[in-house]
């Protein structure tokens, strides 16, 4: 808790972050619980830029100082950390625990990544309370802001470039429909292959150039369409669908990416949908972040998603 620290101001109704977030415990009212995934390890695996283990420490520090503006609480679950590259699916695994066990006590969890293995993570939490609730074939939408698929075939290494090929695994394996929409993708950064593997799937794609303030109300009625056919949500954000300008601090910056401003009216969809269960935000690197800007981006986003809508 010593991160949560910044101004107080003297004059009624101005709390920030800092001074409304308090430690998880037993017996809280449900509300939003923030809990780190500080792993690289999928990261390092993809041959990827490390740094996003120390990614939570610094969203918790950009979103301190933030003006409050909830009326629900918001509490701080702790971390859970992976300790080297070989401890990653163990790692994912505790956080699947952590997860379930907050969705069981009716919290919203909210991961602070961590690279984007922590999708797997996040899912197979939510599939587990899921289970625990006798859902026989729940229909749970995957909302990925990214520029990449993340679709790679896992093989014998999984890594972040794999997780929705491993939830897809899961589903089939589970007999659940795999239901996946990743907005901002980059042509240029994914492979024929991996938007073939994205039309097998039925994956809702929408590629970074169409991302203009003319066609954005086109693309949040997509989402919408693909929303009103799941009964569950799960949201994950790789801060690098954002543009270098805004996020130069991830693993693979964007040449060109998709704006901050066109990206809140898709978070302010999923979170006013009231089907969300589950939120995470991937990708920050910290060591190559210019004067704070992603964890900036990164505090901004997850300020807009716990708006009291």
């Amino acid at each position: 808790m010593s991160l949560w620290a910044g101004r107080e101001d003297s004059e009624p109704d101005s709390l920030r972050w800092h001074q409304a977030i308090t430690p998880l415990k037993r017996g809280v009212n449900t509300g939003i619980a923030l809990l780190g995934f500080a792993c690289d390890a999928g990261v390092a695996r993809n041959q990827g830029r490390i740094g996003a283990a120390e990614g939570p420490r610094a969203i918790r520090r950009a979103l301190a100082p933030l003006a409050w503006h909830r009326t629900a609480p918001v509490f701080d679950a702790g971390d859970v950390n992976c300790h080297g590259n070989d401890d990653l699916e163990a790692a994912q695994q505790r956080l699947a625990e952590r997860v379930a066990a907050l969705l069981s006590a009716s919290h919203l969890p909210l991961i602070l990544g961590g690279g984007h293995e922590v999708a797997f993570g996040s899912w197979s939490g939510l599939a587990r309370h899921l289970q625990a609730q006798a859902e026989a074939r729940p229909r749970v939408g995957i909302i990925n802001l990214d520029a990449h698929f993340d679709l790679r075939d896992p093989g014998r290494t999984v890594s972040s470039g794999t997780p929705f090929a491993q939830i897809a695994a899961e589903c089939d394996r589970r007999g659940w429909p795999f239901r996946y929409a990743c907005l901002g993708v980059s042509r240029a950064s994914n492979t024929r292959a991996l938007f073939a593997r994205a039309r097998e799937l039925g994956v809702l794609v929408r590629e970074d150039r169409e991302f203009t303030a003319q066609h954005l109300d086109a693309i949040v009625r997509d989402l919408q369409r693909f929303m009103a056919h799941c009964d569950h949500l799960y949201l994950t954000v790789d801060l690098d669908v954002l543009p270098a300008a805004e996020a130069p601090g991830v693993s693979a910056p964007a040449a060109r990416g998709v704006s901050l401003a066109l990206l809140e009216p898709l978070i302010e969809a999923v979170r006013d949908s009231g089907k969300l269960r589950l939120a995470d935000i991937a990708e920050l690197n910290p060591g190559f972040d210019i004067d704070g800007r992603t964890a900036r981006a990164a505090a901004r986003l997850i300020h807009q998603l716990t708006l009291d809508s």
